[in-house]
């Protein structure tokens, strides 16, 4: 789905389609690329997290600053649909998870659905996670609601049995389980968080060395899988 068709669908008007599709698109775009902060246009970054990062240093340039005090926020309001745009789809490994499980012909209806709560971190893989860890498991945040259910070793690796073990998950905030999924972040043997040297800025997501989390031996198998297949090292 593009921006402008998500927009559509999320009833904005067709002035405001247009500003925001033409700000991403043009000169944002372009005062981005004189700057040296991309190669190509804004609408490029599929990556949630790199644009937030992008959109952090494109509002710290002059130029942004002044042509979006002209247009009363107008550009500020671009980067922020745009970013909500990148948040709310799916990446597409789990677009081919959930394609293969809507498209299996040997899968019942009823298992069908808990295989699609399961690969979205519902369901019963989310109560157990949420019962296991109580919280953030490693900020301890305690509001469930705003936490994500995420697989350790990603479901398209993991045998049923493993997508449904609560060994293999860990209840993140949304920031934290976005940079652990993308392979920005994983963790030692001991819990201690090991951060990317391709994750530019990551105080900016409330990332610091001195996290951990504690972990029990049963992790450790799912955790060496992440470390070795998804971090990027």
């Amino acid at each position: 789905m593009t921006f402008q068709t998500w927009m559509q669908h999320k009833g904005l008007s067709k002035a405001s389609i247009n500003k925001y599709d033409t700000a991403v698109k043009g000169v944002i775009s372009d005062w981005a690329q004189a700057a040296g902060l991309l190669q190509g246009p804004l609408t490029a970054v599929e990556s949630h997290t790199r644009f937030l990062v992008i959109s952090v240093q494109i509002r710290e340039l002059a130029i942004f600053q002044q042509r979006n005090l002209i247009g009363k926020g107008m550009y500020s309001a671009a980067l922020n649909k745009f970013a909500e745009y990148l948040e709310a789809n799916f990446s597409k490994d789990v677009e081919d998870d959930l394609s293969d499980i809507l498209d299996g012909p040997d899968i019942s209806e009823t298992d069908k659905i808990s295989a699609v709560k399961t690969r979205l971190g519902q369901g019963k893989f989310r109560q157990q996670l949420i019962g296991y860890w109580n919280g953030c498991a490693i900020t301890r945040y305690p509001d469930t609601t705003l936490l994500v259910a995420s697989h350790i070793k990603p479901w398209r690796n993991s045998s049923n049995e493993e997508r449904l073990n609560v060994y293999n998950g860990l209840l993140l905030l949304p920031t934290l389980d976005k940079t652990f999924d993308k392979g920005f972040i994983t963790f030692e043997e001991s819990g201690k968080i090991k951060v990317s040297e391709q994750l530019e800025m990551p105080e900016l997501f409330g990332i610091s060395n001195e996290m951990k989390v504690v972990l029990d031996t049963q992790h450790q198998d799912f955790l060496a899988f992440h470390r070795e297949s998804v971090f990027k090292n």
